[in-house]
């Protein structure tokens, strides 16, 4: 294949696969940012408002959406991406299950997260008077916040392997370009660009992620 034609493949496959993830990230954190910060604060053993029996179903509901393979809650995401994009194959039918399938990810980190805060700095903000709200706003979320940006980082990366498999049931992207014109049309140079450029994103991601947890934890 024409070296040419091989980097223009791979640039829209890169593009796709971006425009994927960085969507997907976004809608996982608005769906998970909330479920996490409420399996956090409703345990029964160290939660500010401790509700045991609300606490047990949503542990039950990310429980079971995380059980599903990907590929498999794809599939049976197909009727939703349809309804809310019109077509249940491509990049944009792809970000429907990615952010569904992140979200119960994302929501066991942020409680992970949460629950690594001092139980003193909570209980200095109680007694000095503080609403629930306030203290998840103003203690619990800035006092995590470098392990939130780890979680956030992982986050990304297993998107961007979630991505990937969704290439074999046509998402789109950089794992549809190995699969059907890598695997497929048996052009092995097109597949080893494709991971190499996984490989490439992987490493920087987690490269800007580690950074800034590290600059945000120096400054606490």
């Amino acid at each position: 294949m024409d070296f040419a034609v091989l980097c223009s493949l791979v640039g829209n496959a890169t593009l796709q696969t971006l425009a994927m993830v960085f969507i997907s990230t976004i809608f996982s954190l608005i769906l998970g940012l909330p479920l996490g910060v409420l399996l956090c604060v409703t345990d029964p053993a160290t939660g500010i408002m401790a509700k045991p029996v609300l606490n047990q179903v949503l542990t039950r509901i990310v429980n079971v959406l995380r059980s599903f393979p990907f590929i498999i809650l794809m599939i049976l995401l197909f009727p939703l991406s349809r309804i809310i994009v019109g077509t249940s194959i491509g990049t944009t039918a792809t970000i429907v299950p990615l952010s569904i399938a992140a979200a119960p990810f994302v929501a066991r980190i942020i409680e992970t997260s949460l629950k690594e805060v001092e139980p003193g700095v909570v209980q200095a903000a109680r007694a000095m008077g503080s609403t629930n709200f306030q203290i998840i706003c103003k203690v619990l979320l800035p006092e995590a916040l470098p392990s939130l940006v780890s979680g956030v980082t992982l986050t990304i990366i297993n998107l961007i392997g979630y991505s990937a498999m969704a290439g074999a049931i046509g998402g789109g992207g950089l794992g549809d370009l190995a699969i059907r014109y890598g695997y497929q049309r048996f052009r092995p140079e097109v597949m080893v660009a494709a991971v190499i450029v996984i490989l490439l994103l992987v490493e920087i991601i987690q490269f800007v992620g580690s950074k800034i947890s590290a600059t945000l934890m120096a400054k606490r």
